[in-house]
């Protein structure tokens, strides 16, 4: 054992075989994961756990190992997805406060810091801005506190804005009516719907008006009372399309502007409104914005590491 290596065990009492075969994995990949990812070596002799490596990478895995742990004893399978959360919770500020969204198909928990920012925001401000890469839960999270609005009646609907920026916003080339025309661009929001109200009770909301889809160019002249809005991919909006959002607004209405900087698809001479709405509202009383980063990717770990590499390689090719 080296100067710096350190060695620390603890014992698991598991109630049957099951669930410590859950938590090892197939030939103990999963603990081969948690060693790969924390610099440690993790020795299994039935209950008993050790590991080595440097204290803070000890301490971290071991916090890893037993919200694993925790996981497979609730009967749950691991899957990839899951060791990464265990991850990514860590990232999570340690304190008695957790944010639980219930929905009627389940329970959303911010997984970083700024998610919960995010969260927090939406609740204590009625025009909120979430800023950053893809895969940071922006729209996932939007969604779910316009669910959570909307059944305890808070609103009386809730409201799905995209720009259909590579149709130019004229949609009328394109086949069906007018929510077929948009399908191809809200498609992540009604996936998050399908997630949390299921199928059967999305559409119908649909079909009654509760849930309502719109390109952004039918917003112009309308005033949006006891809504839920929300507004994903708003870096193609033009300065006046964002003005024009953020004068919809009504009594009772909530208004949510997600966008990511680094996927403008505007033509380079005209300027992304949602990077001028920071310039012009940023610090105004009541508006809240939420920066999110790549540490916030809750996708596969490879899409962290890729928005880290496009940033790296974006900055030094500023530097020059």
């Amino acid at each position: 054992m080296s100067k710096d290596s350190a060695l620390t065990n603890f014992e698991l009492n598991p109630s049957d075989a099951n669930i410590m075969v859950r938590f090892v994995g197939e030939l103990n990949k999963n603990l081969k994961f948690i060693e790969k990812t924390f610099n440690v070596k993790i020795f299994q002799n039935g209950n008993q756990i050790k590991i080595q490596g440097s204290k803070k990478d000890i301490t971290l895995s071991e916090d890893a190992l037993k919200r694993l742990y925790a996981t497979a004893d609730q009967g749950i399978e691991i899957t990839k997805e899951t060791l990464h959360l265990c991850i990514q919770d860590l990232n999570m500020e340690k304190d008695s406060h957790e944010i639980v969204i219930k929905t009627p198909k389940k329970s959303i928990i911010p997984r970083s810091r700024n998610q919960k920012i995010f969260l927090n925001n939406i609740t204590e401000n009625e025009i909120n801005f979430g800023i950053g890469p893809a895969g940071t839960g922006k729209t996932y999270l939007a969604v779910a506190a316009a669910v959570d609005a909307l059944l305890k009646e808070k609103v009386d609907r809730i409201i799905l804005i995209r720009p259909a920026v590579e149709a130019g916003e004229k949609l009328g080339f394109l086949p069906g009516d007018l929510s077929q025309k948009v399908d191809p661009y809200l498609r992540p929001l009604y996936d998050a719907l399908y997630e949390m109200l299921g199928i059967e009770k999305t559409e119908k909301f649909l079909i009654r008006g509760i849930i309502e889809i719109a390109p952004l160019a039918y917003m112009r002249g309308r005033t949006l009372n006891n809504s839920f809005i929300i507004v994903d991919e708003s870096q193609n909006t033009t300065k006046e399309q964002m003005k024009m959002i953020l004068t919809r607004m009504g009594f009772g209405s909530n208004l949510v502007i997600n966008g990511d900087l680094t996927q403008v698809d505007l033509p380079k001479n005209i300027k992304s409104g949602l990077s001028h709405a920071i310039e012009v509202i940023n610090g105004t009383d009541g508006i809240g914005f939420t920066t999110f980063e790549s540490v916030d990717v809750v996708r596969h770990p490879l899409v962290k590491k890729i928005i880290d590499a496009y940033k790296f390689y974006q900055d030094k090719w500023v530097a020059k």
